[in-house]
């Protein structure tokens, strides 16, 4: 018989493991909600399956997988293609469903050859606004009609406008009398009202406005439909320079480029591939400037080279990889590189991975990607995966790379909204 003292002391002791244990089963089940709150934000909320494509996915932490009732699977049992996917919490536990979206495989040429842009804005950019001195005293007519930096003008007095020179001319006609602004900013249209001021500097009635109106540049060609010549490349969108917005397209045109040079790439300073216009001759039109790239049509198509399938986002996995890219006069090549990771959240449209340059080669030359590499092809298991996109500059041998699907998918939008 145990004695009043030690009973006591096996219920305190009790009472103290089951408090321990209570808090340890708390401290996982908020950990696991956590990772499962993550996990339905990162995870896809749908996927486009063709024949071979498949719907797995196997992250660390999450994966995607078939899910079938047991009296869909006996219906279809002949059937190979999923009904329906969800998201699992290692691998267990259910987070979301996934929808599913059969498709055809679709085919693409695949470049690494570099092409020229020369592109004008739709309207002008505001890229600054500058103090007038008139009458003595100093006035900004811009920032007094609210317009800010980064909004595009379209319209002035009911007037189109794309080149700074038209801005100017019409504020110099208008003698210094309001004039009507139609500008957008963030994709929302807006009027502004600005009276132009008289320039003791010049003796010329100004805006207060410092504006782009083209750009022009080098990239790299990702793909192209030999039936349509249309084509995808840089993988990013144009945006200004200073404003770090997209550059809304007016017209644009690409050029044969020859590259004669590189600045390798180092740490805390970005490559560049240098390279000129070897024609002023366009070989292409652009149709659209996009957050996932530049897509035109090419007058004729560059080569007929052989097409190969596109992967789903679904079939990249982390892994050996190939980049095709162009670093000197001559055609493009094939280097080796890693995939190391990829992120399948489709909120992302662009850095949905990782890739690191392992082919010595390459490194000895460029350091690893640099500027102007932008829409260089990446090839895994015999598939366009993505392209590359942007280097990292304080490891310039790893870059991001976008999902070609995302590219495709713009891509085909386009076609769409043309038809």
């Amino acid at each position: 018989m145990y004695s009043k003292k030690k009973l006591s002391s096996r219920k305190a002791l009790f009472r103290k493991s089951f408090q321990v244990l209570s808090a340890a089963a708390a401290a996982v089940c908020l950990c696991i909600g956590a990772a499962g709150a993550v996990a339905y934000h990162v995870s896809p909320n749908s996927l486009r399956v063709t024949e071979d494509s498949g719907i797995s996915i196997s992250q660390s932490w999450y994966q995607v997988a078939e899910s079938r009732s047991e009296k869909e699977k006996s219906v279809s049992a002949s059937s190979s293609s999923p009904h329906e996917a969800e998201v699992r919490l290692l691998g267990v536990i259910p987070i979301k469903k996934v929808s599913l979206k059969s498709i055809e495989q679709p085919y693409a040429a695949v470049s690494g050859i570099p092409f020229g842009i020369r592109m004008e804005a739709k309207g002008v950019v505001v890229v600054g606004t500058a103090d007038i001195t008139s009458n003595g005293k100093s006035t900004n007519p811009a920032s007094e009609a609210g317009l800010k930096i980064g909004d595009v003008i379209y319209k002035v007095n009911g007037q189109e406008v794309s080149q700074n020179s038209e801005l100017a001319e019409i504020f110099e006609a208008s003698a210094g009398k309001p004039v009507s602004i139609e500008a957008q900013r963030g994709g929302e249209d807006f009027t502004a009202v600005l009276q132009p001021a008289f320039s003791e500097t010049d003796g010329l009635y100004k805006g207060g406005l410092w504006v782009r109106d083209s750009t022009s540049g080098i990239g790299t060609l990702t793909f192209w439909d030999p039936e349509s010549n249309t084509f995808g490349g840089l993988g990013h969108g144009i945006c200004d320079v200073d404003t770090d917005e997209l550059m809304p397209l007016g017209s644009g045109e690409i050029l044969p480029v020859t590259i004669s040079g590189v600045i390798p790439g180092k740490r805390g300073n970005a490559g560049e591939l240098q390279g000129y216009f070897s024609s002023d001759v366009a070989v292409g039109k652009m149709s659209a400037n996009t957050e996932t790239g530049v897509y035109g049509t090419f007058f004729e198509a560059p080569s007929q080279e052989k097409t190969i399938p596109i992967a789903m986002k679904q079939e990249v996995r982390a892994g050996e990889a190939q980049i095709l890219t162009t670093i000197d006069g001559g055609e493009p090549q094939y280097y080796d590189a890693v995939i190391e990771s990829v992120n399948y959240d489709e909120n992302r449209q662009t850095k949905n991975l990782i890739i690191r340059v392992t082919d010595k080669e390459l490194l000895q030359k460029t350091g690893g990607i640099v500027q102007g590499m932008s829409g260089s092809p990446i090839v895994q298991n015999g598939r366009l995966v993505g392209a590359v996109t942007h280097v990292l500059i304080n490891t310039p041998e790893k870059g991001y790379g976008i999902f070609a699907e995302n590219m495709l998918e713009t891509a085909n939008s386009l076609t769409e909204m043309a038809g």
